[in-house]
């Protein structure tokens, strides 16, 4: 770190704890070495920082500031005073802002790591994690088969490789939840309790109840793309929550894509019936958005305004068999869709294809293959080195 530009943005990763292991080390070896000779940030700019962190709220950061200050009371008591009576308001707020970065990351993560342990997963990762109810963690590998059990010991699942299926047996009192979370590059099947099916993209978090209980309705929650294939029940209307948007059916198979980073939520129907209304509000058959086989609904995130079309329903749940379709799609969408798929970083230096549209279709194709087929009918210049993608 040898400019002002690299410390202050190495120190706002360091606060904001964004700082890979080899970072850390860099931000306190630098302070190490430098303590008292550099302009350091003040106490009133850490916290302004800590107040930018997108994540915490307002209550969390004065609370976690406060507990800094007050563990490094005595370390700023041990501090030197300078011989010049004119540096003295700097260097104490030089060393308070030492104490306080060197103490926000492990404050940080002591007071939120059960809350968001989770919420930061990485789906860049290559694991497959699923989250029990009491917030334990449970580590899913394709090669292998595995128990999943309650906090009481009982098994409620069984996987086998890349499929994790519920047992029917227990009839619990109150909803119980699991989270399973695919990262980027994989896929995953489930068969919840009352035997849907569902199949999990690359990206993709659910959440879903362990057992459904009689009398309510059979809620999931969705980030993510999947495929469900839903045991029908009458008394029991099968609800696929997707953020602002709620998907109703009985029974059926349907699509539904709803990636945070979306514009918007796409319900692609194949077969049977399904209702499409937002999630503030309740069912109404007479007002809401009713899907035919064969259409797909699209939820506008920014003003939500729910339109229809026919579409060729093979196009949206070709991914289940390992393809891969764009249609009518901007390039800085499919490079997104490509990142999910083959878990891979993609820069794009050429700007003016940013925007432009492309239709293609693959079966199961390497990503090399797919950016081959770019460059030979778009003439897409690229280079592939460890992982990464540079789009000249």
């Amino acid at each position: 770190m040898n400019s002002n530009s690299e410390i202050k943005s190495l120190l706002q990763k360091f606060v904001l704890n964004q700082c890979t292991p080899d970072e850390v080390n860099e931000v306190v070896a630098y302070y190490k070495k430098n303590q008292l000779t550099v302009d350091f940030p003040t106490v009133e700019d850490i916290q302004n920082l800590l107040g930018e962190m997108p994540k915490m709220d307002k209550k969390t950061a004065d609370d976690i500031f406060k507990n800094i200050l007050s563990a490094s009371k005595e370390e700023n008591t041990v501090i030197e005073m300078p011989q010049r009576k004119s540096n003295f308001r700097k260097y104490i707020s030089i060393a308070a802002s030492i104490v306080v970065l060197l103490g926000i990351g492990f404050f940080y993560k002591q007071s939120l790591s059960t809350k968001t342990a989770v919420k930061e997963f990485d789906f860049k990762s290559t694991d497959i994690v699923l989250q029990l109810e009491n917030g334990e963690t449970q580590i899913l590998s394709e090669q292998n088969s595995a128990q999943v059990k309650d906090e009481k010991g009982n098994i409620i699942g069984n996987q086998n490789g890349d499929k994790l299926v519920y047992e029917n047996s227990s009839d619990p009192e109150k909803l119980v939840y699991n989270t399973i979370k695919i990262p980027y590059g994989k896929k995953f099947r489930l068969q919840l309790s009352d035997g849907t099916f569902v199949h999990l993209n690359s990206g993709t978090t659910l959440k879903y109840p362990v057992k459904f209980i009689a009398g309510e309705n059979r809620q999931v929650f969705l980030d993510g793309e999947a495929f469900f294939d839903v045991a029908k029940d009458k008394k029991h209307p099968f609800i696929v929550n997707a953020d602002e948007l709620n998907v109703r059916v009985l029974g059926t198979h349907f699509n539904v894509s709803n990636y945070h980073e979306d514009a918007s939520t796409d319900v692609v129907l194949v077969e049977g019936s399904v209702g499409m209304y937002e999630s503030k509000e309740e069912f109404d058959a007479a007002k809401n958005t009713i899907l035919k086989p064969g259409f797909k609904g699209t939820f506008n995130k920014e003003n939500a305004k729910i339109s229809t079309k026919a579409v060729i329903t093979d196009i949206y749940t070709s991914w289940i068999n390992g393809g891969l379709t764009f249609r009518n799609m901007t390039f800085k969408n499919i490079i997104t869709k490509l990142e999910r798929r083959y878990n891979v970083t993609i820069v794009n230096k050429n700007e003016k294809l940013a925007n432009e549209k492309f239709n293609a279709s693959f079966k199961e194709e390497s990503i090399e293959n797919v950016m081959s087929y770019f460059n030979e009918i778009h003439g897409i210049n690229y280079t592939i080195k460890n992982n990464q993608i540079l789009i000249k």
